[in-house]
């Protein structure tokens, strides 16, 4: 077994491997950037390296940095998690020429799924079902538009060294295709260094399977059954579960068999997802399921395999990467039970999903009990007192239901994730909640589409209602909240009556609404905390801030009523779309930013004229700044 294990990541993947590693003796090794100083993975770890400033291509994405803080620090591995450059060949090339081990797949397999066009023409030589597209070399606008409008609308424009949902965009007529591509291409350059991309059919009633495998040195090839990686944003996959709902035997043996063949074609080691599509249109058949990709490293979402299969993969990973044969043979595993796993984003979805940055004043995921043991698994990469980047994927925690079946792991999950106490940095604990617990996602009738078309149905307003206010009333009264040395500012504006008792209320500020509101029966069954000059109500996953009446409140971002525009977050300006004095109509993109991975566009608020533009291509700018203003025109 490895002795010492340097891990080239951070947040949640990082903990999760120090965790493994640790019962298994294995002595660790963190590195860190600026932004990551007080991070939780280095406080965990045995050893901490600093490799640089906190933007990736400085500090994680460094090669040489890593390879050299595990020489000085005489690890004799390294695990790069997922991201970064889990998927670099020539990044695992250079750790193995280096004299280390490498916890991964060999850089000849990576090579060969690396790129998704030469990955889909191996597959097709292998047997492997694939979508049908357009893997040509001809990457001239001209002869893609061509393929694109041969194969008809909808299409899949994807890039060909993508992952992670970056680089993809959906066109769904002829008209969009040429701003669709400029788009892919350059978010493809800016994540991957190659702009090349491939055009595959879309499919309109898509399901995500994707089948964990698994090789090791000695020729072994298992799989450990599927997921359903369906629910996504944007690409981005939100909520994943094992098994995957409606998948009998004969096709969860034609899928799983495929994907180890599949593995095979590239003499796989290590862990591996083959990734397919299904046209779920008349449920899921072996006939309508075809491959897309491999992701050649452990995946996000890989705790709900280890929860069907009590398995764990990080322990597998290290066990191949020493030498020794898989754990377990393909007829020693089996299907247990049922697991559900939501992503945690730091991000406001009642705001469009921006990124949500900051320190972590209150911090508490707990995961509900059945009996003794606990009903929920949660896998998080800070902690109280912590804080988010916006340099960073806003992922903060995973946390996972489990069950018998789909319907108790669903319970198990929505009960973890209506106790999610996080302020100031906001979540979408919410939001994940509304969707397991919708209709739709119940009778398991998923697709991709699945968010974006319940999407006004998941989303709930920002302000409170009644039952908060009364909540917040309540638990005011109860802590006599207010400064120190006073009786208490709530107590000073409670109602008074003549000739009556007092009115047993209270006086309350929640963003830009002040009201007397009740104490006697508060509706919520609600958790609070004083934080601050702030009493914070947390409720189903959301939180709602109280303030002394006059108390100063939060500012915004996005455009103002008179036409300003203002950064809703820090980031960097990519794309800057119009000249001060431009003409622009409302809905118009003026620019784009980049925050946390991800592109956000501001649009013209109404039909006016750029008055001021104070954005240019390549700065970085903080939240609140005003980068251009327009004014209404004729």
């Amino acid at each position: 077994m490895i002795r010492s294990l340097l891990i080239a990541n951070r947040g949640e993947i990082a903990v999760r491997i120090i965790r493994t590693a640790r019962r298994l003796g294995v002595r660790t090794v963190a590195v860190y950037s600026d932004a990551d100083a007080k991070a939780l993975h280095v406080r965990q770890a045995d050893e901490a390296v600093h490799i640089g400033p906190s933007p990736a291509r400085e500090s994680y994405l460094v090669g040489e940095k890593i390879i050299g803080a595990a020489k000085s620090t005489g690890a004799e591995a390294i695990h790069p998690g997922y991201g970064f450059l889990s998927e670099n060949a020539d990044f695992a090339q250079a750790v193995i020429d280096a004299g280390l081990i490498w916890v991964g797949p060999n850089p000849s397999s990576i090579r060969a799924m690396g790129l998704k066009d030469a990955a889909k023409k191996l597959m097709d030589a292998a047997g492997v079902p694939t979508t049908p597209g357009y893997l040509g070399e001809d990457q001239a606008p001209e002869r893609l538009q061509a393929e694109a409008d041969a194969i008809g609308y909808p299409v899949l424009i994807k890039a060909v060294a993508g992952g992670g949902g970056k680089g993809m965009r959906r066109v769904n007529a002829s008209a969009e295709f040429a701003d669709m591509l400029l788009s892919c291409k350059r978010e493809a350059a800016a994540s991957f260094g190659d702009d090349r991309v491939l055009i595959e059919k879309y499919i309109l009633s898509p399901r995500h399977i994707e089948v964990q495998v698994f090789g090791d040195t000695h020729g072994n090839v298992v799989h450990l059954f599927e997921r359903d990686c369906s629910l996504q944003r944007r690409h981005q996959k939100v909520i994943e579960e094992a098994p995957a709902p409606g998948m009998d035997e004969a096709t969860r043996a034609a899928v799983c068999g495929a994907a180890v063949k599949a593995a095979r074609a590239v003499d796989y080691v290590g862990a591996g997802t083959i990734e397919f599509i299904a046209d779920a249109s008349e449920g899921l058949r072996a006939d309508c399921i075809w491959f897309m990709e491999m992701n050649t490293r452990l995946q996000v979402e890989h705790p709900v395999t280890e929860e069907i299969t009590n398995q764990d993969l990080v322990e597998w990973q290290l066990r191949v990467a020493s030498g020794e044969t898989l754990p377990k043979r393909q007829d020693e595993l089996s299907i247990s039970g049922w697991a559900i796993e939501a992503r945690l984003y730091a991000e406001d979805p009642a705001n469009g999903f921006l990124p949500s940055t900051g320190r972590l004043d209150h911090f508490v995921l707990e995961a509900p009990k059945d009996g003794f043991a606990r009903a929920a698994r949660i896998d998080a990469g800070v902690q109280e007192g912590g804080s988010v980047s916006h340099y960073y994927d806003p992922m903060i925690a995973k946390i996972i239901g489990r069950g018998e079946d789909r319907s108790s792991a669903s319970i198990s999950l929505v009960e973890a994730l209506d106790g999610v106490q996080v302020w100031p940095v906001k979540t979408n604990a919410y939001f994940l909640s509304e969707a397991v617990c919708h209709p739709s996602f119940i009778a398991a009738e998923i697709d991709t589409g699945f968010i974006a078309r319940h999407l006004d149905q998941l989303i709930l307003p920002a302000q409170a209602g009644d039952d908060i206010w009364n909540a917040a009333a309540a638990a005011m009264r109860s802590l006599d909240f207010g400064k120190p040395g006073e009786n208490g500012p709530w107590r000073e504006l409670e109602g008074f009556r003549a000739n009556a008792a007092p009115d047993p209320s209270v006086a309350l500020q929640h963003r830009e609404e002040t009201r007397l509101a009740g104490v006697e029966y508060p509706s919520a069954c609600a958790d609070h905390a004083a934080i601050g000059q702030e009493l914070v109500i947390f409720y189903e996953g959301r939180a709602f801030a109280f303030r002394s009446p006059g108390s100063a409140g939060g500012a915004g971002g996005g455009a103002a009523s008179d036409g300003t525009m203002i950064s809703p977050m820090p980031g960097r300006v990519i794309a800057v779309e119009v000249r001060q004095g431009d003409r622009v109509a409302k809905g118009q993109r003026l620019l784009t930013l980049e925050a946390m991975k991800m592109e956000h566009s501001l649009a013209a608020p109404f039909d006016g004229i750029v008055a001021e533009l104070h954005a240019s291509e390549g700065a970085q700018v903080t939240e609140g700044t005003v980068l251009a203003r327009v004014e209404k025109g004729e």
